[in-house]
């Protein structure tokens, strides 16, 4: 990606890498209580999807979507990020080296071209940020471990990292590339968008009514994710910030953490009644549906 270092860090990082942390509450995820009530009748997800996202989006430009053929419906996951990729603590850098200094730069100008870009295709969007830590840190969500890998809360609607991961991404899942790695950022921002639309806290209250349901919905919120995060790929492009190769990057660390390449990675099996993120098919093709569109309507995994 072409960014200029010595940016400094942006006002919508916190780190708190030097933090220490205790015993505390697991991190857990607030399920609404209630169905799916619309006028004396339960209606379908995708009927909510499609009314809840039109009164978000229309509501504050109802010119957003003049020319698109149809509604919009975009489904949400909450509280997530992606599958726990490291089976222990983080084997990133231990110490502020001059290349973790580095790295905050980027995700620096990263999160604020994500915020950035969002508050221009959705008015009223409310910027987020980008908590970083090492090993373990305190949520709105409970306490977290970097084994959990990059994830978004949607309590106190933040995202966290641990800068390790990029090193696992790198080193043990072979993804390297500044474009992979903001990537990671863009699918988290993704979460954030669902949060604010309002449909997050719906889609958890239908796992609730249909727990058999409750991997393929999630396994549907992830991948629009990933959709989300091919929006804003086609934002950078449009704006010359790619570089060669970038696109490659991103959809090589979309595939490398798909929840067959992990699951045989880490049993030898795939068992795809336990994904919760979807295949490594699946995540490149959703992410390049949000790149090649631009178009956050075509982040219809519900339909799709």
């Amino acid at each position: 990606m072409r960014w200029e270092r010595g940016g400094g860090r942006s006002r919508n990082v916190e780190d708190r890498r030097g933090e220490r942390v205790g015993r505390g509450r697991r991190m857990r995820i607030p399920l609404p209580r209630g169905g799916l009530p619309m006028g004396g009748r339960k209606m379908s997800l995708g009927g909510v999807v499609l009314l809840l996202l039109l009164m978000f989006v229309m509501r504050n430009n109802p010119e957003l979507f003049a020319g698109v053929d149809g509604p919009t419906r975009v489904q949400v996951p909450g509280g997530s990020g992606f599958p726990g990729v490291v089976p222990g603590p983080t084997t990133g850098p231990s110490s502020r080296s001059a290349g973790e200094d580095e790295a905050v730069e980027f995700v620096s100008f990263v999160i604020d071209d994500l915020n950035e870009t969002w508050g221009r295709i959705l008015p009223g969007y409310r910027e987020t940020q980008l908590v970083l830590f090492r090993g373990a840190v305190r949520s709105g969500c409970g306490t977290a471990q970097s084994a959990m890998g990059p994830f978004y809360c949607p309590a106190d609607r933040k995202v966290y990292i641990d800068l390790g991961f990029y090193h696992e991404l790198r080193q043990r899942f072979g993804a390297p590339g500044d474009f992979a790695q903001a990537y990671v950022l863009a699918h988290e921002i993704g979460h954030h968008i669902q949060t604010l639309s309002g449909l997050e806290a719906r889609f958890r209250q239908a796992q609730q009514r249909q727990p058999r349901q409750r991997n393929p919905i999630q396994v549907r919120m992830e991948l629009q994710a990933d959709c989300l995060a091919g929006v804003w790929g086609h934002s950078t492009a449009k704006r010359n910030i790619l570089e060669p190769g970038d696109v490659e990057e991103a959809m090589h660390a979309a595939a490398a953490i798909g929840d067959d390449r992990i699951q045989e990675m880490s049993t030898g099996q795939v068992r795809p009644e336990a994904f919760t993120h979807g295949s490594s098919e699946q995540r490149m093709r959703w992410f390049s549906k949000g790149l090649e569109s631009g178009d956050p309507n075509a982040c219809d995994t519900f339909d799709g």
